[in-house]
């Protein structure tokens, strides 16, 4: 017999399960149409989140959507979900839950104190019924701070990822990124590339690099290769100097696998960079990035809806005390998020469950050139992040990836959204661009090169 129905002008809508009504709930994406997990019509959709809405959040505790015997990202969720945590909300279904999050008297302690308490299920679960700006709303009320080298995540803050990455990993001209980043105050949450030769040897070179950059300058920040978190533990035993291990997870044990991961791979990779005593003023060592598709693309997904699978991905990521979490939002493609509308949706739905269940989460606002979408959509969605406090976003010289051949958000865009938001960087990284002259006592950008880039600058243009 059907668990789950609703009735809408005679009509009886039923759901077989908990994985069906979450499924048919989703509002409408590329991916899960893909999938055949989707609902048949908007009529039937509405009547799922109106049936969704009913259950109670104690379902979540008792229906695992991937066996618990077979898959170690469920047993994660049940063995690390905290009762006391849970025991505020334990009364609710996921209507009267979203009505909590929204009243004003669930202010950003309240929230913290329950984040151990709510499964990714739970957040996803929510989210579903939720407009956009209710996820702005929440979701700015979610405060995580992390700290490696500077403090992120503080209110009024906005960081970003300076992504110097070169298609043949020139050091030259990752270099010329890296300065012209840093020139436009990006970089305080990572000085992060992505290899374009992905071995060992190279990407000790590149490490040595950053971190050349980073103490000849004195820059309050880390650096972060993105490479196989089996290459970073093999550099790290070759003594490279390694600030953050990287890797992207999932939702399933499945989809892990397919990346070449499990949870105590993910635990040795910390446990060696830990070693390494690195941070100056804290000691959250791990990157991670994650994205909806991903588990479908593996043939991973066990029948779940996209957006599902990608919160159960920030239950692996929070058990590791991360640094930094972003949502590469857009880069898979259309197959799995179509349009601009969809990709703004599945922007905020990810901060939003991501920050609920207390993770330092940023954005990667990107598509590719097969989407239907264009940088007007990332504006609005780089937006509407902004105001629900993202920890970070990227910096791409230009916006357009030359090596990973996507569109993403460049040193610009972070100009914009800090000053039309209040927003600054991280405090340590803000005072060091006072103090290199690269900004001014109200934390505008000089429009004279820094002094201390001039020699910089020259040596480049030399080398051209």
């Amino acid at each position: 017999m059907p668990r789950f129905s609703h009735t809408i002008d005679s009509h009886v809508y039923q759901f077989a399960s908990l994985k069906e009504l979450l499924a048919k709930a989703t509002p409408l994406r590329s991916g899960d149409v893909l999938a055949g997990v989707a609902a048949a019509s908007a009529r039937e959709r509405v009547a799922a989140q109106l049936a969704l809405a009913e259950v109670s959040l104690l379902t979540f505790l008792n229906e695992a959507l991937v066996p618990y015997e077979d898959d170690e990202v469920t047993r994660l969720i049940i063995d690390s979900h905290e009762r006391s945590a849970f025991s505020p909300i334990a009364h609710l279904c996921v209507g009267d839950f979203r009505d909590w999050l929204l009243d004003d008297a669930t202010d950003t302690p309240t929230l913290a104190r329950v984040a151990a308490g709510i499964t990714p299920e739970m957040a996803a679960a929510v989210s579903k019924i939720m407009r956009l700006q209710d996820l702005v709303l929440v979701a700015r009320k979610c405060k995580v701070v992390t700290a490696f080298r500077n403090t992120l995540g503080l209110d009024g803050c906005l960081s970003t990822r300076l992504q110097p990455n070169h298609p043949t990993d020139d050091a030259t001209g990752i270099a010329a990124s890296i300065l012209d980043g840093l020139l436009l105050g990006s970089g305080d949450a990572v000085i992060g590339i992505n290899p374009a030769t992905d071995n060992v040897a190279q990407v000790v070179s590149l490490l040595h690099l950053l971190d050349a950059v980073i103490d000849q300058y004195q820059i309050p920040t880390q650096s972060c290769v993105l490479t196989h978190i089996t290459n970073t533990i093999e550099a790290i035993r070759r003594g490279a100097p390694v600030d953050l291990v990287f890797q992207s997870v999932a939702g399933t044990q499945a989809a892990n696998r397919s990346f070449g991961i499990d949870l105590s791979l993910l635990a040795e990779g910390q446990a060696a960079a830990l070693s390494l005593g690195r941070g100056t003023v804290g000691n959250n060592v791990m990157y991670f990035e994650t994205g909806q598709g991903s588990a479908l693309s593996a043939g991973a997904h066990h029948g779940m809806d996209q957006q599902t699978c990608e919160a159960r991905a920030y239950a692996v990521a929070r058990a590791y005390q991360p640094l930094l979490v972003n949502s590469v939002v857009g880069f898979i493609g259309p197959e799995y998020l179509y349009d601009g509308k969809q990709i703004m949706r599945a922007g905020l739905e990810d901060h939003f469950c991501a920050k609920l269940l207390g993770l330092p989460m940023g954005c990667d606002v990107c598509y590719t050139n097969h989407a239907e979408a264009d940088q007007d959509d990332m504006d609005a969605l780089l937006t509407m992040l902004g105001v629900a406090g993202c920890n970070f976003i990227m910096g791409v010289p230009g916006a357009d990836d030359i090596m990973l051949g996507y569109q993403s958000t460049s040193f610009h865009d972070a100009l914009y959204a800090r000053r039309v938001l209040g927003l600054r960087p991280a405090p340590e990284f803000a005072a060091w661009l006072a103090r290199m002259q690269i900004t001014d006592a109200q934390g505008l950008l000089r429009t004279a090169l820094a002094p201390a880039f001039q020699a910089a600058l020259h040596r480049l243009g030399a080398q051209v």
